[in-house]
């Protein structure tokens, strides 16, 4: 029995051995093709039999879809073997752009149709990308050939199209003013046109009253690279005619900077006012409270120049009377008349800030009773309710008197 069964599977497996041996050696498609002749064809004829056929073409990985699902198989297979038929869109459509952009058709197109929809994401992908007035060129404006379908490679640098634009640009000259090639420190790629350039002007900072978009205010000439950042290069004629004060005459320096902000002539800076700080009180704007304008050197700063009106009105105390020094810093500082310090009332007067009286007093008034600080009172002060214990006190002293300059003349330093 089990001989049996042998000899009938190999019987089984010569039949059809030998059936598909003489189906491979009838058919015209080559050996790869390992589908039965009725998938394809019927009993009428070899014609193709088109949607009725069992065979799918997505089945050997090459699906017909839109343009390809219309299109007669002989445009593709131009043999019937098959299989000789490459997958590569360049096998069977012409390249007519001249393998200027590869052969990698499906990076521009799709089945659909020839169109390229993809113009702004290729350009984005090669670092370019299509902004302002570069997304409504035609392509031909860019990449130039005699059949318009070459698109050579052009670099990203704007001057590989923009040379001709560069040279003959005449406001300002850029050849002549030696600028950069590079457009984008001064253009945008994004504008929508020449006009409005972004300047970076940064060795002199358009800001303030200098944020002007009129190059030829400041640059005469086609030449912008002769135009110098010092601002008397521009403005000489103001320094000149000025009169309050007169620059000239005072002999000021033309370092308008020094002076002056971006923003207007005023209100002016003094950093070079060294002979006399201007802070505190003194932090003024308005030459003309100081100076007399027409003669800027006609003053000093010694501070009683100005001051001597304070000094000499002045009732409490009354500097005049009191014999005052003029020299007002020895008391005042800049910042206000008021709580003025006494620091050298030891050394000039009477020690009352050290010694016997420091921290016996409160106010100038308790020693100077009137406006006249020349004048002090010590018994005031001093056992002023009883003279006679005074007196029996100084009873040894010769010419003893009960007055505050007899107490001066003892005691100067203010001791016992």
């Amino acid at each position: 029995m089990y001989r049996l069964s042998l000899i009938v599977v190999c019987l089984m497996w010569l039949l059809t051995y030998s059936e598909d041996s003489s189906v491979l050696a009838q058919t015209p498609h080559g050996t790869s093709l390992s589908i039965a002749c009725e998938d394809c064809h019927n009993t009428s004829g070899w014609e193709y039999i088109g949607e009725g056929a069992v065979f799918k073409h997505n089945e050997v990985g090459f699906d017909l879809v839109d343009g390809h699902s219309y299109v007669d198989c002989k445009k593709c297979h131009s043999s019937l073997v098959f299989d000789e038929a490459e997958s590569d869109c360049i096998s069977c459509h012409t390249d007519v752009h001249s393998m200027s952009v590869g052969d990698d058709c499906v990076r521009c197109h799709d089945e659909r149709n020839w169109l390229v929809n993809n113009i702004p994401e290729l350009h984005e992908m090669n670092g370019f990308p299509l902004l302002g007035q570069h997304k409504l060129a035609y392509c031909s404006e860019c990449h130039k050939s005699e059949s318009q379908l070459r698109w050579d490679w052009l670099g990203n640098d704007c001057i590989s199209c923009h040379l001709d634009d560069f040279m003959t640009t005449i406001s300002p000259n850029h050849q002549l003013s030696d600028f950069s090639q590079e457009c984008a420190d001064c253009h945008s790629p994004g504008a929508e046109s020449w006009a409005g350039a972004e300047n970076f002007h940064m060795f002199f900072p358009l800001e303030g009253k200098h944020d002007i978009h009129d190059c030829a205010e400041c640059h005469l000439s086609e030449d912008y690279d002769s135009a110098s950042p010092e601002c008397v290069s521009c403005h000489m004629d103001d320094f000149l005619v000025t009169t309050s004060p007169n620059h000239e005459d005072l002999g000021f320096g033309t370092d308008c900077a020094k002076c002056h902000l971006g923003d207007d002539w005023e209100p002016a800076l003094f950093p070079d006012h060294d002979m006399f700080p201007l802070v505190g009180k003194h932090d003024i704007q308005d030459c003309a409270a100081c100076h007399d304008v027409t003669d800027y050197s006609n003053i000093s700063s010694e501070c009683i120049f100005c001051h001597q009106d304070d000094f000499n009105n002045t009732d409490s105390p009354n500097h005049v009377e009191s014999g005052f020094n003029e020299e007002c810093v020895l008391c005042h500082t800049g910042d206000t008349w008021d709580e003025a310090s006494y620091d050298l009332h030891d050394d000039l007067f009477f020690p009352i800030f050290s010694g016997e009286h420091e921290d016996e007093w409160d106010s100038c008034n308790e020693c100077h009773l009137g406006p006249d600080y020349s004048t002090f009172s010590c018994i005031d002060c001093h056992e002023h309710d009883n003279p006679s214990r005074l007196a029996q006190d100084h009873r040894d002293e010769d010419d003893y008197v009960y007055e505050s300059e007899a107490c001066y003349s003892c005691h100067p330093d203010g001791e016992e």
